[in-house]
């Protein structure tokens, strides 16, 4: 079963460990690797900023991933999106896809958001395409948009309206309740 909670203060290490995982960090473009300390900084910066927000993402009880959305003081009701799956274990088990659709809940069912929208470097099909079943749609290609490991790669820009989620919203819940990865609302 999988599930959001809020951040804790004990949250900060586990986030740091998983973002040193290469698999984690190959598909990462907006913080670079940081020392325990930076990341301690990062982690109580986040914490304490209203325009942002964080979940962890638990399998049965355990965390899992991370999830966060920023641009929630936006006047355009808008949001940045991002989430990855930390254990290497809860990974291609449909973790990912039940947090999506509990994340889409918080943004528009929670936090009144209108659109929420992500930058996926273009290399990362599982993620574009874990996206697209979501119900993203693609909205733009940057080239060379940023840089990651010395070379400059090209992003995806992909997003998702309230309206389009509520369409969606009963069909892809039914499923993951079904196949026991949330519970029922």
């Amino acid at each position: 079963m999988i599930e959001l909670r809020d951040l804790k203060d004990e949250d900060s290490e586990r986030l740091f460990h998983w973002r040193q995982e290469p698999e984690v960090d190959r598909w990462m473009s907006d913080l670079p690797l940081q020392a325990l300390d930076e990341h301690q900084r990062w982690f109580e910066q986040f914490r304490g900023d209203p325009d942002q927000t964080g979940r962890i993402i638990c399998e049965n009880g355990r965390p899992a991933g991370f999830l966060s959305l920023s641009g929630l003081e936006s006047r355009h009701r808008r949001g940045g999106w991002g989430w990855y799956i930390g254990e290497a274990a809860a990974r291609g088990r449909g973790a990912g896809r039940a947090a999506q659709a509990l994340g889409l809940d918080l943004a528009f069912d929670q936090l009144g958001l209108q659109k929420v929208f992500a930058e996926v470097l273009a290399e990362n099909g599982a993620a574009l395409k874990a996206q697209a079943a979501a119900g993203f749609r693609r909205e733009g290609y940057l080239r060379d948009h940023v840089i990651k490991d010395g070379r400059r790669r090209d992003v995806v820009l992909l997003a998702m309206l309230a309206s389009e989620w509520a369409e969606r919203r009963d069909v892809v819940r039914k499923s993951l309740v079904t196949s026991g990865l949330i519970a029922a609302a």
